[in-house]
């Protein structure tokens, strides 16, 4: 059944919010914008409408192996009791020194979530480097509840992330049903798709960090980007 929606502006013109000192101007371009954040709105639900109603995806017939903090694990147990598998391929390769602070930011925001996360959906992080190295990165931000795992022989990266085994982030969706493992979708948008001005990112964004940003006069800024340690400033 499709529901007939009120237009954003009919929506917008209902507010009655209203702050000390404020000019007409404001709040006349404040009810503008408002129009404009409802339709952004629908907007994310159409597209998440339409990511749920894609045809199956390819079954995943390759035995991909992981070895995990506590040992090797196949891709069939990162599911745990979940029918949905989410895994984050995070920047830390083995040419790496420390792993890449924007992947960072994105982890330490999911840190405090897992709980709530693993209610729905099952979560992975996948890195190139040796277990060894994820488990004291993991330590060293003083993560509990993250699950990080070595593709050490670089087969899932290759597939599902990168041809070409580069150090680059990537996110998986993959599901099980009645026993077949089944890619759902994965982030596909690059660097070469990235509008004028902007720094490449996909969309929805991840990490609230920058949609808090959003809502602030001095934005994202582009010369600015999360650190590992802000003890020298920054």
């Amino acid at each position: 059944m499709t529901t007939t929606l009120i237009p954003a502006n009919e929506l917008a013109a209902k507010n009655h919010a209203s702050f000390p000192n404020e000019s007409a101007d404001y709040r006349r371009a404040r009810n503008a914008l408002l129009a404009e954040e409802i339709e952004l709105r629908r907007h994310i639900e159409r597209v998440a409408e339409l990511r749920r109603q894609l045809p199956q995806g390819g079954e995943v017939t390759k035995d991909y192996r992981f070895e995990g903090e506590n040992g090797p694990v196949t891709l069939a147990d990162l599911f745990g009791g979940k029918d949905t598998l989410v895994i984050y391929s995070y920047m830390f390769g083995p040419q790496r020194e420390k792993p890449c602070p924007m992947c960072t930011s994105l982890m330490g925001a999911w840190e405090r979530k897992v709980l709530d996360i693993e209610r729905r959906v099952a979560l992975a992080l996948v890195a190139r480097s040796p277990i060894e190295r994820l488990v004291a990165a993991k330590k060293e931000r003083g993560w509990t509840q993250l699950r990080v795992y070595s593709d050490g022989d670089g087969a899932f990266t290759r597939d599902y992330v990168s041809a070409e085994d580069a150090d680059v982030p990537g996110y998986t969706v993959f599901t099980r049903r009645d026993g077949t493992i089944r890619h759902f979708w994965s982030s596909e948008m690059n660097g070469k798709m990235a509008d004028p001005g902007q720094d490449p990112r996909g969309a929805p964004d991840l990490d609230p960090l920058w949609t808090l940003l959003d809502t602030t006069p001095e934005g994202r800024g582009k010369d600015w980007y999360p650190k590992l340690d802000y003890r020298n400033g920054g």
